[in-house]
């Protein structure tokens, strides 16, 4: 045993003297001090017990409430507000600190009194740690860090003793509290070496989350981390983009702001201004934040992260003069405590705020004091007094200011059931069932450390109690249970699972606030899903409409933000989206395209389908076109009709009736191909659209050819017995049609097999509809097409140009020579136009040449002639194509053995008729 004494000596001896706490420097065990004899200095060496007085280093400051036990949990709780000012002569020893300001904050002697509540409710428990007595010492720590601190090196009873003048006393195993962040980090550095539990029931900043700092905290209440991202949420969810916001100047304000202000700018929520403050900071300090909430007219929404005696110091400073209405955003700090109340200007304000609870049986014992008890505890003495305004016999004569305390003395018919005050208030326990759950949390793990030791045989004491507090913290991490309905657990960070109520500050009827719980937030739900809001909320002064709190009112669908130069990003200007693209949100931070083949609609706000564009046979210009195509069919065929009606004729007998026929026919599919053009493109259409046109065009155009080299070598062949149109008979003309007909379809063959046309959506010529047209496929083989057409057209040209003198009665060349005029100066324009030509207009240009071309060949060819059958039949004889010129001409060159052209030609064109020098 003396060997494990000394181990547990020197490691606590290290610890202690790096802490350098009496609190530390005093741990003994009354089992050691009986049996070890040994003490443990605080230079680290051990000496006998007889040798040392144990003494305190510092002056103790009693506990409020205490109670021994086999275990002792610690409590700190600000049951005071401030501390008297002490100024140190260095000349003795300073005295402790005293609590001022008002008597007793009731609510927080409620929170302590719930610490015993369940203490006591413990020990009366079979289930939980049957046969053990926990214990307890409470103390005020009057909202100081330096009390707090004080409290725990000389206040609370060590964990071991030393030296035969030590009382006995019990282990402290954890230590509950403190209310504020501040104090709450303040102590965790103190007792956080030590690995002593500590934990909190209000102390809600973030920072505490961080194991390796604060390795031995714990809390029932949510971090702040947790409040803030519920407080984005909640911003967000009623469309505040523009709020200011307040903090206090504190490790709660400060840590709490920054972790909104981060939360806040990913929901998309501009923070205009900042400003933090203390309850200590000078007035003019408060001054110049309330003058800031004031300035801006427009920013209706302020969110402000202090804790209650904070805010009740700027609450007090906005009071003093108007300011225009604003929709208060607070804090679970300050939202639901009671004093803050009284303020009616913050009606509306809302916030999340720590569960409501029942504790059963809380009421009456909180209830259950009488004089008697009261005189027992300078605490309750000090509520009872000030609750009552009277003083108790027992309690000596108070001077305040330099005056005798001469309030009366209280009689006994003081009734605590009918007092109306923030320690009989059980309606609102919030806090209270932290401290409840905290308690319960440590008993859990001093159960669960226990019957781990005793499942190992640890059955002595020393070994016990020591390998019992090394296990704190590890039973701590475990514990895992349910009290009144609410889960009680931790995570990593020491937090429990954050649900939070959210409450609205509402007006009674009798003008009074009212807290009214009006939804839920339940970290542990889905994303998205947290936040629940299940009753109508008030406004601030009493409006039911939502305020509006932005820099600019939301850009509506189809515009997009673009910022403000120099100003916030939730100050811009709507802007439309672009062509082609659209916001289908309100306050649209960008506009994004449609797809490729759809369109936004007038107000860019949804994309609909192009619509889909080609020359159809429904709309007007698609039936112009087709109407001239079938009309310049049937001219073509009426015209066959007419010579085949006449081809005894002289006029259709000396214009080669074999080719004319021929080039009718071509003529008729040149007006009907284009037909192909028109309606919706297809593989088949595609292909055969500019296939059929290249070869009907070709045969047309070698059927001119041929009736032009036919008059151009007869009229040329004058030399008498010259035999030259023996050899382009109509076996050669039809040769010669076939050949060059068949070169374009070989060109067209070509064109097909190796990369035909083939229907296509055109998305780029128009951006806001599809056009639906052939692509060429070679665009090679289509300018082989129209390259080789042109070829002919311009032979054919050249040849009419030549032959277009010869006399007019049988001049058919000077026709053919303005046919081919018109159809090479069609050709020659429609290169550009069809280039330049966008959409359906391409196609119709098309057609336009086709036409355009078709209608001269075939008017300028065919139409004298048709004139002369149907309204001139009496030029329609031998006589009148062979003129009295033409007979003298032929009578004189008979004799001299000439042959004239005009008798050759009628010879071998009109082979029915007589030469026309025979008589």
């Amino acid at each position: 045993m003396e060997i494990s004494t000394l181990f547990i000596g020197l490691r606590l001896a290290l610890g202690l003297f790096e802490l350098n706490s009496a609190f530390a420097l005093n741990f003994c065990w009354d089992g050691v001090k009986q049996s070890a004899g040994c003490v443990v200095r605080a230079d680290g060496f051990i000496t006998d017990a007889s040798s040392v007085k144990c003494e305190l280093l510092g002056t103790a400051r009693p506990p409020a409430f205490s109670v021994d036990g086999d275990y002792v949990i610690g409590g700190v709780f600000s049951i005071h507000y401030n501390t008297q000012t002490v100024k140190h002569n260095y000349t003795a020893r300073p005295e402790p600190l005293q609590c001022t300001g008002r008597l007793v904050r009731g609510r927080i002697l409620k929170i302590s009194r719930v610490m015993v509540f369940a203490i006591e409710e413990i020990n009366k428990s079979t289930k939980l740690l049957p046969g053990i007595r926990l214990g307890y010492q409470i103390h005020d720590s009057c909202a100081s860090v330096t009390v707090a601190v004080h409290a725990l090196s000389n206040g609370l009873d060590p964990v071991f003793y030393t030296g035969a003048n030590c009382s006995k006393s019990s282990t402290v195993m954890a230590v509950v509290g403190e209310s504020g962040s501040t104090p709450s980090i303040s102590i965790s550095h103190v007792i956080g070496p030590f690995n002593i539990p500590q934990v909190s029931h209000s102390a809600t900043c973030a920072c505490l989350s961080d194991k390796r700092q604060y390795p031995s905290f714990f809390r029932t209440i949510p971090s702040d981390q947790f409040q803030a991202v519920a407080l984005a949420k909640l911003v967000k969810h009623f469309g505040w983009t523009w709020i200011g916001a307040v903090r206090s100047d504190s490790d709660y304000g400060n840590n709490g702001m920054a972790s909104f202000l981060d939360a806040a700018q990913k929901e998309g929520i501009c923070v205009e201004y900042s400003e933090s403050f203390y309850r200590t900071h000078p007035r003019s300090r408060i001054q110049r934040v309330a003058d800031v909430i004031r300035r801006f007219l427009h920013l209706l929404t302020v969110l402000v992260f202090p804790p209650s005696g904070d805010m009740g110091i700027l609450l007090e400073e906005l009071s003093r003069e108007p300011s225009p209405p604003r929709q208060w955003i607070g804090s679970e700090g300050w939202i639901t405590h009671p004093d803050m109340l009284r303020f009616t200007f913050c009606a509306g304000a809302i916030g999340f705020a720590i569960q409501k609870s029942v504790i059963p049986g809380l009421r009456d014992f909180l209830l259950d004091l009488s004089p008697t008890k009261v005189a027992a505890s300078p605490v309750l003495t000090e509520f009872w007094e000030d609750a009552f305004n009277c003083r108790l016999e027992q309690s000596t004569k108070k001077v305040c200011n330099g005056s005798e305390d001469i309030r009366k003395v209280c009689n006994g018919s003081e009734d605590i059931q009918k007092l109306q005050s923030p320690y009989t208030d059980t309606s609102q326990v919030r806090s209270d069932n932290m401290v409840y759950k905290a308690i319960y949390a440590i008993a859990h793990a001093i159960h669960n450390a226990v019957n781990l030791q005793f499942m190992k045989g640890n059955i002595l004491f020393f070994c016990t109690i020591f390998v019992l507090f090394s296990q704190m913290l590890t039973q701590l991490k475990k514990v895992n249970f349910s009290q009144n309905g609410y889960h009680v657990s931790f995570d990593a960070n020491g937090d429990p699972v954050a649900t939070y109520e959210l409450v609205n500050w509402q007006k009674s009827e009798s003008g009074s606030i009212v807290l009214v719980t009006v939804g839920y937030y339940d970290a542990s739900l889905p994303l998205g899903q947290e936040l629940h809001i299940n009753r109508n909320l008030t406004w601030a002064e009493g409006s039911t409409q939502v305020p509006v709190s932005v820099c600019t009112d939301s850009c509506p669908q189809g515009t997009h933000k673009v910022l403000q130069e120099g100003k916030s990003i939730c100050c811009y200007d709507c802007v439309p989206c672009p062509v082609g693209e659209i916001s289908n949100a309100t306050d649209s931070s960008d506009c994004f395209p449609c797809p490729k083949e759809f369109w936004p609609n007038a107000n860019k706000d949804t994309c609909f389908p192009k619509l889909v564009e080609f020359l159809s046979f429904d709309e007007v210009l698609g039936i112009i076109l087709a109407a001239f195509s079938v009309g310049g069919a049937c001219l073509a065929i009426i015209t066959a009709s007419v010579f085949f009606r006449h081809r005894t004729s002289p006029i259709v007998r000396a214009n080669n009736s074999e080719l004319s026929f021929l080039l009718l026919f071509s003529l008729t599919l040149c007006f009907l191909c284009s037909l192909t053009f028109i309606g919706a493109p297809s593989e088949w259409s595609c292909m055969l659209r500019h296939t059929a046109f290249g070869i009907t065009f070709v045969l047309c155009i070698s059927c001119v050819l041929c009736k032009t080299i036919v008059v151009l070598m007869a009229f040329k062949a004058t030399l008498p017995g010259s035999n030259v149109m023996k050899w382009f008979g109509p076996p050669q003309q039809r040769m010669t049609v076939v050949s060059f007909t068949f070169i374009q379809v070989l060109i067209c063959t070509i064109w097909l097999v190796v990369s035909p046309p083939f229907p296509m959506k055109n998305l780029t010529t128009y951006k806001e509809r599809i056009i639906l047209e052939c692509a060429l496929g070679s665009a090679v083989g289509f300018w082989a097409v129209l390259g080789y057409i042109g070829l002919l057209a311009v032979f054919c040209f050249v040849l009419a140009v030549l032959a277009r003198k010869l006399p007019d009665n049988f001049n058919e060349a000077k026709f053919i020579t303005f046919s081919m005029l018109i159809f090479c100066a069609v050709w020659i324009t429609f290169i550009p136009a069809y280039v330049s030509s966008p959409g359906k207009f391409t196609v119709a240009v098309e057609i336009f040449a086709i036409l355009a071309s078709s209608f001269g060949l075939i008017l300028c060819i065919f139409a004298p002639k048709c004139f002369i059958i149907l309204f001139k039949p009496e030029k329609n004889t031998k006589k009148h194509v062979m003129n009295k010129t033409d007979l003298s001409r032929c009578n004189a060159t008979e004799n001299h053995g000439l042959y004239i052209p005009y008798a050759l030609v009628l010879k071998l064109v009109i082979t029915e008729l007589p030469d026309c020098c025979s008589g």
